[in-house]
């Protein structure tokens, strides 16, 4: 008997699949001692309550991937609907994303995007699964102080909720 292979989805149709689904927009920042790097996600997703865990994904061909990988901690920037620049810059490949000064370092040296809420978390560990590694990241700090609505992108544009 002959195996029966599924056909693969091709990565337009995926594309349009998940330009349907609405997401939270954030920047993970890093600097792992070769200057802050960034870039705008929407693949965070908290994984566990305890102990507080989150996890992204990162393409393994990025600019930002030989940072990341280096990096013992990452900060999470949840965006809010004031921040679509913000996003649309950390989402543009071949420029300097921190030539702007609308952030700010930690005192542990990582950057942050300011006016945002975000997360402080140690990389516990990555996950290589297709042209991307999954981070696991254990959340350490927090800082939740805005309550503006948050930036979300959705059918390949950036929306928010009143």
């Amino acid at each position: 008997m002959t195996a029966i292979i599924p056909a693969q989805l091709a990565p337009d149709a995926f594309r349009r699949a998940f330009r349907r689904h609405p997401a939270g927009v954030v920047v993970i920042t890093a600097d792992a001692e070769h200057g802050p790097v960034g870039f705008t996600a929407t693949s965070l997703t908290s994984l566990s309550l305890r102990p507080p865990l989150i996890s992204f994904g990162v393409s393994t061909g990025s600019s930002s991937w030989p940072h990341i990988k280096d990096a013992a901690t990452v900060v999470v920037s949840f965006l809010q609907a004031q921040h679509e620049h913000v996003a649309r810059r950390f989402a543009t490949s071949g420029i300097d994303r921190f030539a702007e000064r609308d952030w700010h370092r930690l005192p542990g040296g990582e950057p942050v995007i300011t006016g945002t809420n975000w997360l402080r978390a140690e990389v516990e560990r990555f996950i290589p699964i297709g042209d991307h590694s999954i981070v696991v990241a254990q959340v350490l700090q927090s800082d939740l102080h805005n309550d503006g609505p948050p930036l979300l992108y959705h059918d390949g544009s950036y929306h928010s909720i009143p």
